[in-house]
């Protein structure tokens, strides 16, 4: 599998789906990372919290 390392946050898709009636979740593909929390602004908040720790983590970043 292929490590997605582009620099730019915007080359990222954050997809937010709402669960149930009290939970939400979001996944990036490019990382085939998933979050789930209670708030659509808690899953969005964390999912760009770890896109920015997946770039830092880049050699070149």
């Amino acid at each position: 599998m292929a490590t997605f390392d582009s620099t730019d946050p915007q080359d990222y898709d954050i997809l937010i789906r709402r669960q149930d009636a009290t939970g939400y979740s979001a996944y990036c593909p490019q990382l085939m990372y998933m979050i789930k929390g209670s708030a659509h602004e808690e899953v969005e908040e964390k999912m760009k919290e770890h896109i920015l720790q997946h770039i830092q983590s880049l050699p070149s970043a």
